[in-house]
């Protein structure tokens, strides 16, 4: 569990804390396996089911007018997406609206294929959608730019602004720093009678981002650090990361024990410390 004493858990926080920086700074030398490892369909609580590869999360949410899909992740995991969505009964027109957490290769690298197939609209955070219409990430990083193709239709999302299809009901959070237009989303299912609060956070990881200097995002150090305040104050029961294992979304799914009260701000505590120590280090150089 995050934030254990655990020996077990500190030995895989202690490898996590040392990959943020490379796996999640897309195509940096050789993408980790998994994030292309393509997984069967699975259903968490409520509408949610997880349809993405076994390290890079995307969510599909069921509603009686169609299906919000958060996240394309990378453009070869495409027919893996579609594959799925077909395997729990969604077609591609199904697919109504698609929600980006943010404009980085690993998780918006597919949308434009997914477009595509779905004809569904891309909804991102204001500081997100030139990246996502140029195929430029945004910011400086200490790695060559990765670009992905471009999604010709972005819609972008203010902070708090609601976005609603056949009873479903997500709230958009702006949490910028991973970047500029880093979104994380909320919302309240039912799962056997009983409300939940669902969390869909937005990485909170420096991922190789220059904290020090950066001039195409000089304000990353405190929109970093904006958002640990905002993630920490959220209540969440689920904890659904677009890096499922940071949540141990896997480990969960075959325990079956979704419900993880404090994971939330445990994950954010991690993530506070890992940015001091990178934010020293490059204040270092």
């Amino acid at each position: 569990m995050f934030g254990g004493a655990s020996r077990r858990w500190a030995t895989r926080r202690f490898a996590l804390a040392c990959a943020a920086s490379v796996c999640a700074a897309p195509a940096l030398a050789q993408d980790p396996p998994a994030w292309t490892r393509p997984i069967a369909p699975f259903h968490i609580v409520g509408p949610v089911w997880y349809v993405g590869t076994e390290g890079l999360g995307s969510y599909a949410i069921r509603t009686r007018a169609g299906v919000i899909l958060i996240d394309g992740t990378m453009a070869e995991n495409v027919p893996a997406i579609l594959a799925n969505l077909r395997r729990i009964g969604v077609r591609p027109r199904d697919v109504k609206l698609m929600l980006s957490s943010h404009a980085h290769a690993d998780h918006a690298a597919g949308d434009a294929a997914l477009q595509r197939a779905t004809g569904a609209p891309v909804l991102a955070g204001t500081g997100d959608v030139e990246a996502l219409r140029t195929g430029m990430p945004p910011g400086e990083t200490s790695y060559p730019a990765v670009r992905f193709p471009a999604v010709p239709r972005v819609r972008p999302l203010r902070d708090g602004q609601v976005v609603r299809l056949g009873g479903a009901r997500l709230t958009a959070v702006a949490t910028p720093g991973h970047t500029p237009g880093c979104l994380t989303w909320t919302m309240r299912v039912e799962e056997e009678g009983r409300p939940l609060d669902l969390v869909f956070p937005c990485s909170l990881t420096v991922a190789g981002n220059r904290l020090v200097g950066n001039r195409r995002y000089p304000g990353i150090v405190e929109d970093f650090r904006k958002s640990f305040d905002r993630v920490d104050a959220l209540h969440a029961d689920v904890v659904l990361p677009m890096h499922p294992e940071f949540a141990e979304v896997m480990e969960r799914r075959q325990r079956g024990d979704w419900v993880a009260p404090g994971l939330l701000q445990r994950m954010v505590a991690d993530a506070r410390r890992a940015f001091a120590r990178d934010l020293a280090a490059q204040q270092a150089r």
